[in-house]
């Protein structure tokens, strides 16, 4: 192929396409976003497919050996699928075909190797790459449209490769290839290694050029061998279009800038409504708190648990705030010395508890051990000190009546024998004007019916 007239096809052609692809973008309005920065690639497109087509070349532009002194520039095409895994790197598969060729007009006599000429047919080239959007001049703005991208991987090629020698004999091997000299093409593996830039067409068209090396892993893609001394390269210079593939309502993760995205989320009217109305829920939930421990007359009961409001300073009052009837007039009480009309000991406990003391087992065992020998029943008498309300009080002496049951009757007391009864602030024994007094009020007495 002539290479004014490729120059002009390929030229010809990249404006038809970026013609129809301009109209296209007219048409298609980008599509709203609702993606969240950690919200995972099923919120976007990730899939795109593309067509591109080029010029091969049997050199590479990082330089390096070669075994004809000029080189041809001849039409490839291909196509590639690619996975967007992340706003940064996707993996990319590529197929393409097209033709290499050089001469040796250079060369003394137009001879090299004993060749003058070399065309090769590549059948297939399939490779997979990693593609890693590198920068984007486009960075600081809201949406990027322009990116480059650098890409590397590994593929497999067949390919046919004619030589001419120096009396104009033509060389072509094909169908003599292979082990058992049977097959059309050689094989051999190959290492692309390439860079290139993309521009937004639309929301769904981008516009791509890239130039990508190729190192074969072998040394007769021109048909000579060099005494293995090197391995043949090629390059492949580009440009297509990519079409991203899947629901319209999500964004091309591609072109996604992450960066503005956390902008938004952060500056959304939305989230800081919402924080408005929590702030205002906690205010509501507060002033809540402080309703409740509202007490205007400070008898220590909350106003809505108050029953009767208004009670003077220093006052005491039950649990629903109403005052106590005045305490029994101070009595002379002369404390027993050691045991109640049973026989028995008081039973003590320490304030506000209901839990025996370990000095209290002797007692108890001797009773239980009366009652289990002689029968008979016994009434367990719960009594407190007067401190906190009457109700309260009453609860607890029955409580200590109880804790002396359980205890009879973990003896082996059938639960039958024993009788429980409360009285709470009742019959003291001493007084509740001093602590020694109350000490001997916080008690369980036991009698013999």
């Amino acid at each position: 192929m002539n290479y004014s007239t490729l120059k002009k096809g390929v030229a010809a052609s990249l404006v038809a396409l970026l013609g129809v692809t301009t109209l296209a973008s007219a048409q298609d309005a980008p599509a709203s976003s609702s993606a969240k920065v950690f919200g995972g690639r099923g919120q976007y497109r990730t899939w795109s497919f593309g067509i591109n087509g080029g010029v091969l070349a049997p050199v590479a532009v990082i330089g390096g050996t070669n075994d004809f002194t000029n080189w041809d520039v001849n039409l490839g095409y291909g196509i590639s699928l690619r996975k967007q895994l992340g706003h940064a790197f996707g993996l990319e598969g590529n197929i393409f075909r097209g033709k290499l060729s050089g001469t040796n007009k250079d060369a003394v006599g137009g001879i090299k190797n004993g060749v003058k000429e070399f065309e090769t047919d590549i059948q297939y080239a399939a490779d997979i790459r990693g593609v890693v959007n590198v920068a984007t001049v486009d960075f600081l703005r809201r949406e990027n449209s322009v990116n480059f991208f650098v890409t590397a991987g590994y593929g497999l090629m067949a390919y046919n490769p004619k030589v001419t020698l120096a009396n104009g004999t033509v060389v072509n091997n094909k169908g003599k290839f292979g082990d058992n000299h049977d097959k059309d093409f050689i094989k051999e593996a190959y290492i692309p290694v390439g860079a290139g830039i993309k521009f937004k067409v639309s929301d769904r068209v981008s516009f791509n050029l890239a130039y990508t090396m190729n190192f074969v892993d072998g040394d007769n893609v021109d048909g000579v061998y060099a005494g293995g001394t090197s391995k043949d390269k090629f390059s492949y210079g580009s440009a297509g279009l990519e079409f991203s593939l899947g629901s319209k309502a999500k964004p091309n993760l591609d072109w996604v800038n992450p960066v503005a995205m956390m902008y938004d989320e952060l500056k959304d009217p939305s989230l800081r409504q919402e924080v408005e109305a929590l702030k205002n829920r906690v205010s509501n939930v507060e002033k809540s708190v402080e309703d409740l421990k509202k007490d205007s007359d400070g008898d220590g009961v909350a106003d809505q648990f108050d029953k009767c409001a208004g009670t003077p300073a220093g006052t005491k009052v039950d649990g629903s705030g109403c005052p106590l009837p005045p305490p029994p007039a101070p009595q002379q009480i002369v404390t027993p010395t050691t045991s109640t009309v049973s026989g028995f000991e008081p039973i003590q406990f320490e304030f506000n508890s209901s839990v025996l003391k370990t000095e209290s087992y002797p007692i108890l065992d001797k009773l239980s051990s009366v009652l289990r020998e002689n029968g008979g029943k016994v009434t367990s008498k719960g009594y407190a000190s007067s401190e906190g309300t009457a109700a309260y009080n009453l609860k607890l002496s029955k409580d200590r009546a109880n804790s002396v049951k359980t205890y009879l009757v973990n003896s082996g007391v059938n639960a039958s024998q024993v009788t429980v009864k409360g009285f709470g602030e009742a019959n003291p024994i001493a007084s509740n004007d001093t602590e020694e007094g109350r000490i001997q009020n916080r008690r369980v007495e036991t009698s013999r019916n």
